[in-house]
């Protein structure tokens, strides 16, 4: 992979140097850009949810980024498991740039030009997997056997 792996790693260790939890920003981030996804949450006790949702996402991502040991694996998995939801595939890839706004928010002077690239190569190779991902098939659909 052409991503520098280090500046992914050290933009998300330069961002919980100044935030304690990403999951308040990025997700007010992503309902203010997508009004459309806060339905899909509950209105009582969906932090958790979305803290969990957050940090597993950013383990694949880094994963991703990384060494590729398998965590990554979850951003396929969760593709089909949010089409289940009725989330847009579109909506669901989205998601990794909120995550990115995020933390060029955070960051401010300190996002340089090299972790700009860094992210832009990694969003373009996640935005591949997202939307390369299999479509999974209505059961009526099956061959039969």
């Amino acid at each position: 992979m052409t991503v520098p792996v280090n500046l992914i790693h050290r933009s998300f260790e330069l961002a919980a140097e100044r935030c304690e939890d990403l999951t308040p920003l990025v997700y007010r981030r992503l309902f203010r850009e997508h009004p459309e996804a806060e339905a899909m949450f509950r209105r009582d006790g969906s932090d958790p949810v979305k803290g969990s949702m957050l940090a597993l996402t950013i383990d694949a991502m880094l994963d991703f980024a990384g060494d590729r040991t398998g965590h990554f694996r979850m951003i396929e998995c969760e593709v089909s498991s949010h089409n289940a939801y009725g989330t847009p595939r579109k909506l669901f890839g989205e998601f990794f740039g909120v995550i990115a706004d995020t933390m060029r928010e955070i960051l401010g002077a300190e996002w340089s030009p090299e972790i700009e690239e860094a992210w832009r190569k990694l969003l373009g190779e996640l935005d591949r997997v997202v939307t390369q991902s299999e479509i999974p098939r209505e059961p009526h659909n099956l061959p039969s056997s």
